[in-house]
């Protein structure tokens, strides 16, 4: 029995020793008040001759709480016996240690306790309809960023490995820097109005940080702790791969670049521990879940697990594949550096950006039509099938637009567009490097098999790199667009320099400069080449101005790809507009796939021209393309919509040669000093005036 018992107690302190404690404390006192109530009911003190033992337990209580109320026991301590009082001396003092500073004190610990584990992110979280993201990298606060642009209250729970304090940290940052330039862009615009106006301006305007962030903790492979955030009753699910940037030891941070350019098996297992739980009937119905995708391997072993788990109705699986958007993305960028100002915004929850509406139709062409002649808020760009069901895409600041209809007067506007348009050849500079060289190139090759003419290359590429790189892909002898590369080190100032210098005084044609960061390096080591070879680039510009003041600042467009948003403001400072931050991108993409997931087809779509034996498909793109050259007859000042409708007419009329239809919409312009217009709001009211040299954004085919 007494071994037995010594077990006991042994499997309970380790198991629960707070619970063993309060047990100890609980037995102590209750034996310690009966016994006192035992010696007070038989001393048979003056008045208390006739009090039975549950009184005296009583008093004693009393007396412990409260020594003044010894009065009870010993009315008149002169008269009282010295026993007497040094026994109620001993109850009070002894009571007072053992119930009232041991119950203080446990409850004090166990306060202390409470609230360490609520810092801590160990408590159970008990909430619904949120976004869940498992670990953190790079591009993680910018997802959180962009979610307050949401019309509806967003709440997100953060599950991560290490680093708590530090992400709790860097997520108030972010959103705490949002809010003040947003309220400080209000008061700006506001600056000029009345006092009233002024006021009413500012209070329906005014940015708020409509957003709830939670960050937990612990281990992404327990079940137990996913189901601690509520993961059955999440909305969407973030899987987001691991930075190699944080690690010190260089030996270390080979390895991992070595690792993550094999695999990620903590995406997959993460992966394959979300599908199934996600995946179960008690969970919520239309889950999304978004997993990014950097290698090869991740990337076929991702979708075997699509095949295998995803549940029609209840979790939906969405690859995202970083290397590969963003080496589209920066190829794009490359070819029409003006993308990037118009994509910062349609990729975005912020102003005018994509929707999708669940919406099928046999021509294509007469929707359209009949849509606009019907709505003058949003514009409606194509359809496509996604997972099965058939989408209605749409370019609008609001989605509840897109079934706003109005009575618009009929115009009888024209244009004329150039249907014998042709891209103009494109030279372009490539500095540095980064793991999406690949996926750039591709995306490189993919424009050229649509738009190159027999015997006529329409690009010139130059690379200008390291000699390990160079090597690694191969000098780009895959690539025949790539007449030279140049081995140079970010020490070799004058090589670069005369070596860009001469490629741009070669051509007519403008030269865009695409400057790489190494998406490999160490923290301290982010971004540090690509700034430097902005300064080179940067030089060059300034001595072609000295040298001829008259010198086309547009003839080098300077595309700067940053990772750490720390560094946009001193890029910008050397009057570069195309600041691509490539985290940012992926992060808005992903936040938009969260709340629209038949996004991704036509995401996948647009950033990806026709290469089929370069032959022209079905796929749509946007470009941006000069507007004297686009146009046969510059278009006078009209509205916003009276240009999309009039454009959409001439490039869709039945009487054109069947080779010349090509059905295109207007999006946006950007205007010669680099100020951009996205068409938004009441397209009638909007007005356009396009300039020669203006840029014109264009959704379409070719």
């Amino acid at each position: 029995m007494k071994k037995k018992l010594k077990e006991r107690l042994s499997i309970q302190l380790v198991k629960n020793p707070g619970g063993l404690v309060v047990f100890v404390i609980l037995m102590f006192n209750i034996l310690f008040i009966l016994f006192s109530a035992a010696i007070i009911s038989n001393l048979a003190l003056s008045g208390t001759e006739k009090m039975n033992f549950f009184e005296a337990a009583f008093c004693t209580i009393t007396m412990i709480l409260d020594p003044g109320c010894i009065s009870f026991v010993i009315s008149d301590i002169g008269q009282a016996g010295v026993i007497a009082v040094i026994v109620c001396l001993v109850i009070v003092l002894v009571g007072m240690v053992a119930f009232t500073g041991s119950v203080i004190g446990y409850i004090t610990n166990y306060i202390s306790h409470f609230i360490d584990k609520a810092n801590a992110g160990e408590r159970k979280v008990r909430v619904s309809n949120h976004i869940i993201i498992l670990n953190w990298n790079s591009r993680a606060s910018e997802i959180v960023n962009d979610l307050m642009y949401c019309a509806e209250k967003q709440k997100v729970v953060v599950l991560v490995g290490n680093r708590k304090e530090e992400i709790q940290k860097e997520i108030d940052e972010r959103l705490s820097d949002t809010v003040a330039r947003e309220n400080q862009a209000v008061n700006e615009k506001c600056r000029n109005m009345n006092f009233i106006n002024r006021y009413l301006y500012k209070a329906c305007h005014h940015f708020k940080k409509n957003i709830t962030v939670i960050v937990k903790q612990g281990d992404v492979f327990s079940s137990k702790q996913l189901r601690d955030i509520s993961i059955d009753d999440a909305k969407t699910v973030i899987i987001l791969g691991n930075d190699i940037n944080n690690t010190v030891c260089k030996y270390e941070h080979k390895d991992l670049i070595d690792s993550k350019t094999r695999g990620n098996v903590q995406t997959i297992k993460t992966l394959m521990q979300v599908a199934d739980m996600t995946g179960a009937e008690e969970s919520a119905d239309n889950q999304q879940i978004i997993v990014e995708i950097t290698d090869e391997w991740t990337k076929e072993l991702v979708n075997k697990i699509i095949k295998s788990k995803q549940v029609e109705g209840e979790c939906n699986i969405v690859p995202v594949y970083v290397n590969q958007v963003l080496g589209r993305l920066l190829s794009q960028f490359s070819l029409m550096p003006e993308l990037n100002l118009a994509y910062r915004d349609l990729f975005s929850n912020k102003g005018t950006t994509f929707y999708a509406e669940e919406k099928s139709t046999k021509n294509e062409v007469e929707y359209i039509k009949t849509y606009l002649a019907s709505h003058k808020h949003s514009i409606p760009l194509t359809f496509m099938n996604s997972n099965g069901t058939d989408y209605c895409y749409y370019s609008t600041d609001d989605e509840a637009f897109i079934e706003k209809e109005s009575i618009i007067r009929h115009s009888n506007f024209k244009v004329k567009p150039n249907f014998d348009y042709w891209v103009s050849h494109k030279n372009i500079i490539i500095l540095g490097h980064n793991s999406k060289c690949n996926d750039i190139m591709e995306g490189f090759m993919s424009f050229r098999n649509e738009w190159n003419r027999e015997n006529d290359e329409i690009m010139r590429i130059l690379v200008i790199d390291d000699e390990k790189n160079l090597k690694k892909m191969n000098y780009y002898k895959d690539y025949p667009f790539v007449i030279e590369t140049v081995t140079a080190d970010i020490y070799d100032k004058d090589l670069i320099c005369s070596t860009i210098d001469r490629f741009v005084s070669s051509y007519d044609e403008d030269t865009s400069v695409l400057i790489l960061s190494d998406d490999s390096a160490l923290n301290e080591n982010i971004d540090a080449n690509a700034l430097a070879n902005l300064v080179y680039v940067q030089d060059i510009i300034n001595q072609k101005i000295e040298e001829d003041p008259d010198y086309d600042l547009g003839k080098i467009d300077v595309i700067v790809e940053i990772i750490d948003p720390k560094h946009h403001d001193v890029v910008n400072s050397y009057s570069v507009n195309n600041v691509v931050i490539s985290n940012r991108y992926i992060s808005k993409m992903i936040t938009q796939l969260g709340e629209k997931e038949a996004l991704y087809d036509f995401y996948n779509d647009i950033l990806s021209y026709d290469d089929i034996d370069g032959q022209q498909g079905d796929s749509k793109e946007i470009y941006a393309k000069k507007v004297h050259r686009y146009f046969d007859e510059i278009p006078e000042e009209c509205s916003a919509y009276e240009l999309v409708t009039a454009l959409y007419d001439a490039t869709t009329d039945p009487t054109l040669n069947n080779g010349k239809i090509n059905p295109t919409l207007a999006l946006g312009y950007v205007k010669h000093n680099g100020e951009m217009i996205l068409f938004g709001g009441d397209l009638t009211e909007l007005r356009v005036k396009l300039e020669p040299n203006d840029k014109i954004i264009l959704f379409s085919s070719h």
